[in-house]
Parts: C-alpha cells; sequence; structure tokens
C-alpha cells in the first residue's frame, strides 16, 4: 500500500503542479510588466519551489558528446554494448585510433542512477576505453524476467569482463561504493578459475568491504534492527501500470528519505539559498542548485531479493571479511586473488563507508605487496571520492597510473 499511496499522492498534485508552472512562467515573463516587482518574483520563487518539490524526476542523461586526448578534442558517442534485464552495460566509444585499455566502471546499485559518475567517467576517458554498468530502474522489469540479487550481480560482473577481455587484454575495473563487494566476489571466482579475462587490476573506492571498522549512519540502521523487519517495513510491490508491476522493491523514494535525513540540516539550508536566489535573480546559483538537486533526486527502485541480501550479507553478518561469503553453493576465497592489482580508496570525511571499511580488502587478496596500494584523500566526505576537485587533481591521477602500472594480458 505504500508505493501505491505514493503514486496516487503525485497523481493527485499533478494539476496543481502544472497549474503552478504555468504561473511561475507567466509571472516571470518579461513581457509581464509586474514580472521585476518583488511580490511576482516571491510568489514565482514559491511556485518553483513547489513544482521543484511535486515533479518526478526521471533518469538525467550523461551528456558526454567529447573528450581531449594528448591535446586534440575527439567526439564521444554512447552506445549499449550488451542489453541485460537489470542492467546495460554502456560504453563511450571515443572517435579515435589510440588503442587503450578497457576499463570498467562499476556504478554502485544503491538508489541513484549511474550518471551520478558522470565526472568520474569525464575523468577516465582520455587515458581509457571506458565502459559503465548502467542499471535499470526495477519498477520498469517485468517479473517474467525473474528475480536480482547479489549472486546475480556477481554473474553480470563477470559477464562484462569476459565481454571486455574478448580482444586478448585483461581490463582493469573500477568500482564505486557498494560493488565494492560484489567485485571482489566475482574477481575471485575468476582468479580461482583462471579465467583469461579476470581483471588486471582492482580499484575499488569507498566500499563496504568490513563494515566493522569505523561504522556509520547506515552501517547503524542496518545492524540495529533485524533483517524481517526491513522486509516488512521498507519492501513493497511495484503498482500498476509500471511494467515491474507486483515486482518486490525496495522503493528508491524511501532510499531517497534515508540519503536526505541523514543531512537534513544541510539540504534544508541550500534549498533556503536556493528560494532566496530565484528572487534576487542569480541564474549562476539557481542553475548550479537545479543541475544538482535534478540529480540527487533522480532515484530508481532496487530488486528485493538483492537489497536484503546487501543488508544481510554485507552490513549484519560482514559475511566477506569473516571469510563465510557463499556465491551460490560455493564459498568465495578471496586469496585466490594473487594476480590481480589492488587500489582501495577512502575519503577522510566519508560518513557513508567509514575508514578502514575499504582498506580492509587488502587482508583478504594475497597479490604481491608490490600490487597493493591504498590511499586516503583528506578533506573529502563519499562523494568527493569519485567527484569533484580533490578526485580531479589527487585521486584520478593516482588512479591512472595504478592503472597503467599494472596494465597484463591475460
Amino acid at each position: 500500500m505504500l508505493y501505491h499511496t505514493y503514486e496516487m499522492t503525485h497523481a493527485a498534485l499533478a494539476p496543481m503542479r502544472e497549474m503552478a508552472r504555468f504561473s511561475r512562467d507567466a509571472l516571470g515573463n518579461s513581457a509581464n510588466p509586474l514580472s521585476s516587482s518583488y511580490g511576482a518574483r516571491v510568489t514565482a520563487a514559491s511556485l518553483d519551489m513547489f513544482v521543484k518539490a511535486t515533479k518526478r524526476y526521471t533518469k538525467p542523461e550523461f551528456e558526454l558528446t567529447s573528450t581531449v586526448i594528448d591535446g586534440v578534442e575527439v567526439a564521444v558517442t554512447e552506445e549499449i554494448v550488451l542489453n541485460l534485464p537489470f542492467c546495460n552495460l554502456l560504453r563511450f566509444k571515443r572517435d579515435t585510433k589510440a588503442k587503450s585499455q578497457k576499463l570498467l566502471i562499476v556504478a554502485p546499485l544503491s538508489g541513484h542512477y549511474a550518471t551520478l559518475l558522470r565526472g568520474t567517467v569525464t575523468e577516465m576517458l582520455p587515458d581509457h576505453d571506458v565502459y559503465i554498468t548502467d542499471w535499470t530502474d526495477c519498477r520498469d522489469v517485468p517479473l517474467s524476467e525473474g528475480e536480482f540479487d547479489l549472486d546475480d550481480y556477481t554473474d553480470y560482473l563477470i559477464k562484462f569482463c569476459e565481454l571486455l577481455g574478448e580482444g586478448g587484454e585483461r581490463p582493469a575495473v573500477l568500482a564505486v561504493c557498494q560493488p565494492g563487494v560484489p567485485m571482489l566476489v566475482a574477481a575471485s571466482l575468476m582468479a580461482e578459475r583462471g579465467d583469461s579475462f579476470r581483471p588486471s587490476s582492482m580499484t575499488l573506492m569507498g566500499a563496504p568491504v568490513d563494515t566493522a571498522m569505523n561504522p556509520q549512519k547506515p552501517n547503524e540502521l542496518a545492524t540495529t534492527k533485524p533483517l524481517s523487519w526491513f522486509e516488512q517495513n521498507v519492501v513493497t510491490k511495484v503498482p500498476w501500470p509500471n511494467a515491474g508491476f507486483m515486482r518486490k522493491v525496495y522503493p528508491g523514494f524511501l532510499q531517497l528519505s534515508g540519503f536526505m535525513s541523514m543531512n537534513m540540516e544541510r539540504h534544508v539550508d541550500a534549498h533556503k539559498d536556493h528560494f532566496q536566489n530565484l528572487i534576487k535573480g542569480d541564474g549562476d546559483s539557481t542553475d548550479s542548485h537545479r543541475k544538482f538537486y535534478d540529480e540527487y533526486m533522480a532515484v530508481m527502485d532496487l530488486s528485493a531479493g538483492y537489497y536484503l541480501q546487501t543488508i544481510e550479507r554485507i552490513f549484519q553478518k560482514r559475511l566477506l571479511a569473516e571469510g563465510a561469503y557463499y556465491y551460490r553453493d560455493t564459498l568465495v576465497d578471496p586469496s585466490k586473488i594473487t594476480d590481480i592489482a589492488l587500489l582501495t580508496v577512502e575519503g577522510e570525511k566519508d560518513d557513508i563507508t567509514g575508514l578502514g571499511q575499504t582498506e580492509a580488502a587488502h587482508k583478504l587478496v594475497k597479490s604481491p605487496k608490490d600490487m597493493h596500494q591504498h590511499y586516503v584523500q583528506e578533506g573529502v566526505g563519499h562523494y568527493g571520492v569519485f567527484n569533484g576537485s580533490r578526485w580531479r587533481s589527487k585521486i584520478a591521477p593516482l588512479a591512472k597510473a595504478f592503472i597503467a602500472k599494472h596494465r597484463a594480458n591475460g
């Protein structure tokens, strides 16, 4: 009923939202002689806030049309190279003859779309043939496509590595946040089987490999309630007329409310400032605010099986860190990873994945010491690990150098 109530409320607000949009545009139109008056600006700003608060935020676009290679601007086009029910493997094809190592960027499947990593992709494009996991909103996946859980997630990652390794060269992998654990699981399985397409290097960034290390608010929430509480209180079924009708999911709007509650004061202040900037007509500030929240507010539903297994296996029982993680009927052994280089990156002020949680991967992987590297970026939180000025100036150059150093053939 929760999801149905949300959908009905959204539908009920639609006429008011359209009326507010029309009134806002009319008040702000330059042909309106009152548009520059203080009263009109305040009213238009209030209507704009209502429209933004009640609209449905759709999946953003990457909008990456070019990059610069060796000082020359080249065109970039997006292409889907593998279409699977719960994820598309997206390639950013560069219009160049330059041969670069293939890089699989594994975007987090934690509520936001892969476009959250736009800055990550942008920075890696000049030096790599970049692919990214473009996860599908589960509300759009019909029940006939079956379920999706952590083991299926692992299967997808192995399939993607296999595709990227078809040319004979082992790909590099960069996993951001949540996929750190399934990527380690996939790498362990590929290494134990001796797959020629196993990664030559893995870069794990802000990943919850061992959540017992410096637990943060998400860790505490996941461990202070039994798994049954999550199943009963936050898992619901997709309502009609969505393609995924009756699929059990953890809805994106609930995930978003959780994100926002962690930093509610910051979000309230941001919207207060936005309201004042709308009144003042500060176009640059309002555009920056809109761009951020258009991305931040766009969320997707997660498969219930995947979500509940993540809570149980990664946060509550810490199975990989404890050496008790099973992929289907196989015990996962990360010590089988002996020739995959490992770089872990953490943010000093990360309030989602605490310091030490990602570094814990080094205790599990048994590659030679010269294939291990750990880095903590001062002054950044979770988002700053893969986006922003310090990502561009500090972390990305480090990751590029590490990937190049450990480039290897099958």
